[in-house]
């Protein structure tokens, strides 16, 4: 195959390298806009009393007794007596104060989900991070992990990766350097209370080649390097959720070597259910070969997520009932439909859950959270099964 002339070369790469730099001013104006909106406490959600009320297991009436009596500080009020509203770190507080904060016991086993397909485009990151923020808003101690180096979950926290992030701030050192004992160095706090997150950018993407290059040496220990970090951080939290690459590689097989638990995104296309199928096909393999290597590979529960849904397309329709039909009980019952509330809060690096208010319609905006609800709510109530502390009463409730 003939080379390319070095002129036609340097004006390829002259031309690559404007675009590049033309798509980080947009990036960089995209991240001031996310930071100012954190500056101005826009992203920290904000709850009403009865919101409050619900979601910490009391009535409103024991909240404001107890603002009243001094065990609770009362929240700021407008000038014309209204409660401003409470943050999710005061909703903690009230949870510590009634005994009603829903952690698992020291001898529960923290659950480390892995929300995986090999394809791309599938709502992976979407269902990581709304799992996330909904795990911590229901009072649990999680932290997300971003093994992707497109850093799409990292982004929906308000960070541009590769302009605000160095190598150091993400999974890389730890993959690299053995000597490194644990993940702390990486955690950083969010604006959800008790939510930490393990960013990634693109830099995370020459671990791959760095792990396959020492494996195929023979160092197949490196696969369990992953879940040696997760152990040093997991007895401080509840729910530990990573958002894996799209595709088979070193860390995603890694990813699957530290997980107990898996849920899968798969939006109900031909196209989708096929590269599913191929991915279910591979993780029979590679989970069979990593028993070979002496890894444990067992799943505490497998959750399938039908994502961006458009019931209104007859073809979708009639994917998502052939998914119900062969997934069963492991399907989660709730589809995340398409929102166009999920599309433009992604535009403005946020998440529904932060989101004061609608950047559609009301209509719009309440269905979308009737939806993201009820599909992490059946997780949420996976988790709490994997639990023995929780597991009794919530059979006893008929949840299993």
């Amino acid at each position: 195959m003939a080379s390319l002339p070095a002129d036609e070369i340097d004006s390829s790469f002259a031309a690559v390298s404007d675009l590049a730099a033309r798509s980080n001013l947009v990036l960089e104006r995209l991240r001031d806009n996310a930071r100012a909106a954190r500056a101005n406490e826009r992203r920290e959600p904000i709850f009403t009393i009865g919101r409050a009320a619900d979601l910490i297991g009391r009535t409103t009436q024991a909240i404001r007794e107890a603002e009243r009596d001094g065990r609770l500080p009362e929240p700021p009020r407008t000038e014309t007596g209204r409660r401003v509203g409470y943050t999710l770190a005061q909703l903690n507080d009230m949870r510590g104060l009634f005994g009603t904060r829903p952690w698992r016991s020291n001898e529960d086993p923290c659950a480390v989900i892995a929300v995986q397909n090999f394809k791309g485009g599938v709502g992976k990151s979407t269902v990581s991070v709304h799992l996330a923020q909904y795990l911590a808003i229901q009072g649990y101690r999680v932290a997300l992990i971003d093994c992707d180096s497109q850093g799409s979950a990292t982004t929906l926290f308000g960070y541009v990766p590769d302009l605000d992030l160095t190598e150091d701030d993400t999974l890389y050192p730890f993959l690299r350097h053995d000597d490194i004992g644990s993940l702390d160095y990486a955690l950083r706090k969010t604006h959800f209370d008790q939510l930490e997150l393990i960013p990634a950018n693109l830099r995370l993407f020459q671990s791959e080649y760095e792990l396959a290059g020492r494996m195929a040496r023979g160092q197949s220990t490196l696969l369990n390097r992953l879940a040696e970090g997760i152990n040093s951080i997991a007895d401080r939290f509840d729910v530990i959720v990573i958002d894996p690459p799209p595709a088979l590689g070193a860390i995603s097989l890694s990813v699957l070597r530290a997980a107990n638990s898996l849920v899968v995104p798969i939006p109900p296309t031909v196209m989708d259910f096929s590269s599913t199928a191929a991915f279910l096909t591979m993780l029979e393999e590679t989970m069979a070969q990593l028993h070979e290597m002496g890894f444990p590979t067992g799943l505490s529960f497998l959750r399938f997520v039908a994502s961006k849904v458009d019931e209104g397309k007859s073809m979708q329709k009639e994917m998502l009932n052939l998914m119900r039909s062969l997934y069963g009980h492991s399907i989660v019952r709730t589809p995340l439909k398409d929102s166009a509330e999920i599309d433009n809060a992604t535009a403005r690096l946020m998440s529904v859950y932060e989101l004061d208010g609608p950047l559609t319609s009301r209509s719009v905006r309440e269905r979308c959270l009737t939806y993201l609800d009820g599909v992490n709510a059946e997780i949420e109530i996976d988790i709490r099964l994997t639990w023995p502390s929780h597991a009794a009463r919530l059979r006893q409730e008929g949840h299993a």
